[in-house]
């Protein structure tokens, strides 16, 4: 493959050992992770282009599968994403009795709304993802993800996700939130008014499932939208996954609910009858609320 300047913009790095042919890297540049990255082996480069709002890039990993980045930061590898998307989904929509409507804000990948279909009552999905661009690299270049946007009961939406739950008062049973970091246009996802908004759009027993950080490297962030979350819902948890490519391993999510808990509500007889699974036991649903000592106090 020819190495162009612009592989050094997106986090490339090319090593060239004794005796040994080029080999080609990238290099995960975020900051918020306290100078934590992760490189990757690359085989090719699927596309790589700017978009309105950022900078998209597939690769073909050495061993971790198709990977996707947005502005030189992870969002998924096929090696380890149904970690996170089976958490994020299949923990809600188990633990509210019939969901039937659901919105993702973000997910333009595909992967949240793939396990959100998997469940039998779900009759309507939307998806509101700012960048129409991150669902159409991935239909050409994920379809393991991407393959749920042609299911009928998905509609999609290409817009800005806060303004979008303000104008839907009552509408879901379910919404869950598969976001970005709090860093650039994801701030406003983790702030008081986005809770207060989905709230409001949620119907009168309805639960709110929010990507919310690492708790090795973001305590502050996790305690701060705990402290707010608890003000609006009258019910509010935090659990995890383990996820490789991410870093410290360890993703969470701010659970916020009308009414359910997700611990003494979830439907372990619906669980077990879920397919196509490879992380989400009912088992694991149970302890990914365990935090450890360090944790303890956060929520």
């Amino acid at each position: 493959m020819t190495q162009t300047t612009s592989e050094k913009h997106v986090g490339f790095k090319v090593d060239e050992a004794a005796g040994q042919a080029l080999s080609l890297w990238f290099n995960d540049s975020i900051e918020f992770a306290h100078g934590c990255r992760i490189s990757v082996r690359i085989k090719d480069v699927l596309c790589h282009y700017r978009s309105r709002f950022q900078e998209i890039a597939v690769f073909e990993t050495e061993r971790l599968g198709r990977m996707l980045v947005l502005d030189n930061i992870t969002m998924l590898t096929e090696f380890d994403e149904a970690a996170y998307h089976e958490m994020i989904v299949h923990v809600p929509l188990l633990t509210h009795p019939r969901p039937v409507k659901v919105l993702v804000i973000g997910g333009g990948d595909g992967g949240t709304i793939r396990e959100v279909l998997k469940h039998p009552s779900v009759e309507e999905v939307h998806l509101c993802e700012l960048d129409e661009e991150v669902v159409k690299a991935c239909r050409a270049h994920i379809p393991s993800l991407a393959c749920a946007f042609d299911d009928p009961r998905v509609k999609a939406y290409y817009e800005d996700g806060a303004k979008f739950v303000k104008e839907r008062p009552a509408a879901y049973d379910v919404i869950i939130v598969d976001s970005t970091d709090p860093i650039g246009p994801g701030q406003v996802l983790f702030q008081r008014p986005f809770y207060a908004d989905m709230y409001s759009a949620l119907k009168e027993d309805g639960m709110v499932v929010t990507q919310c950080e690492s708790i090795h490297l973001h305590r502050e962030v996790i305690r701060g939208v705990a402290d707010f979350a608890k003000e609006i819902y009258p019910r509010i948890g935090y659990y995890y996954t383990l996820v490789p490519t991410y870093p410290s391993g360890v993703i969470g999510f701010m659970c916020c609910s009308r009414r359910y808990d997700p611990l003494r509500d979830f439907d372990e007889k619906r669980a077990e009858v879920l397919t196509d699974l490879r992380y989400y036991t009912p088992e694991i649903h149970r302890a990914a609320f365990v935090l450890p000592r360090f944790a303890h106090g956060l929520v």
